[in-house]
């Protein structure tokens, strides 16, 4: 079965320290690079997430976003 455009899935294995490595297709896709910090979700019943980078910079815009009064949240 070919993947639609733009969709993957690759298989990591866990070592005896709980660390992945990520593969290097998917490093160079996602411009994931040594010392990077990665944001995981994970939910009971549907598994980890691991969302880009840009998760981040929106993340942090919404957390420290002005309100009208001048203050941030």
């Amino acid at each position: 079965m070919k993947a639609p455009k733009g969709k993957y899935a690759w298989t990591a294995t866990v070592g005896e320290k709980g660390q992945i490595v990520i593969p290097k297709q998917a490093r160079e896709i996602f411009d994931i690079k040594p010392g990077d910090t990665l944001l995981l979700l994970g939910d009971e019943e549907r598994g980890i997430a691991i969302p880009n980078k840009g998760a981040f910079s929106e993340l942090f815009a919404l957390a420290f976003a002005e309100d009208k009064g001048g203050e941030t949240r």
